[in-house]
């Protein structure tokens, strides 16, 4: 497949920079993102209308009315090899990095990013700032996955290939990657390096002692997430953060 033939079904949602297997488990797409490589490779530095320079085959996509689309003008970029779903609202100014997927009914609000090969799943809601990492190499690193129905507070940071499954809520400010740990409150419990954010997870920023004793002697702490309660599949996600908040 040539780098044309890539970025038309990349955008097209039949070729993915991730997959799931039969386990619920993410994977990296490596071929895809080899490919996506090419690209870049593929094309030369030239101006574009506005003072931007970039590959000349990555010039910014546009949407008809007909694709389902709605982006809001002022700012916002959706590069070639990005899939975004019919239903999906995007409010300026935003950015889409090229390899990410984007399905129906999500919102990505304004000055957020969806990085490089992320993925984000249906009626998902990325807050206001929200930063979703991206990852081309290695190449075989997975990137960020943000599952179905899941509401990404304002200001969150997600990184470093995490995964936040089905349902999840994150309340806004919480920092989340492979080095920072995640308490479970609920279950008395460390998530272990990589686990996913479970299901119907309501998670909320927190602080724990400095590793080193020095630091323990300065009063001193360090970030990590605490994930305080589980909602059930009938509950609202607003309503469950603010009282887990409170």
């Amino acid at each position: 497949m040539n780098w044309q033939e890539l970025l038309k079904n990349l955008e097209n949602g039949t070729l993915r920079a991730a997959n799931q297997d039969e386990n619920g488990n993410w994977h990296a797409n490596v071929e895809v993102k080899k490919g996506i490589l090419d690209v870049f490779k593929n094309g030369t530095n030239t101006e574009f209308p506005g003072g931007f320079v970039d590959k000349d085959n990555l010039a910014v996509r546009g949407f008809s009315a007909q694709e389902g689309v709605r982006m809001v003008p002022g700012g916002t970029s959706v590069r070639p090899g990005a899939y975004v779903a019919s239903g999906t609202v995007i409010m300026p100014p935003a950015y889409v990095n090229i390899g990410a997927y984007i399905d129906t009914g999500t919102m990505v609000d304004s000055h957020a990013l969806v990085g490089s090969c992320a993925q984000i799943g249906k009626n998902v809601h990325l807050s206001a700032a929200v930063q979703i990492g991206g990852v081309l190499e290695p190449v075989g690193a997975s990137p960020v996955v943000i599952e179905d129905d899941a509401f990404i507070g304002a200001g969150c940071v997600i990184v470093e290939g995490v995964v936040v499954k089905k349902g999840a809520v994150l309340a806004p400010g919480v920092r989340l990657s492979a080095t920072i740990p995640v308490y479970d409150c609920v279950n008395e419990r460390v998530l272990e390096k990589g686990e996913p954010i479970p299901a119907n997870a309501i998670v909320i920023p927190g602080s724990r002692p400095s590793s080193s004793e020095w630091g323990r002697e300065q009063g001193l702490s360090m970030s990590c997430a605490l994930i305080v309660k589980y909602r059930d599949e009938q509950s609202d996600a607003s309503l469950e953060l603010e009282e887990a908040l409170r």
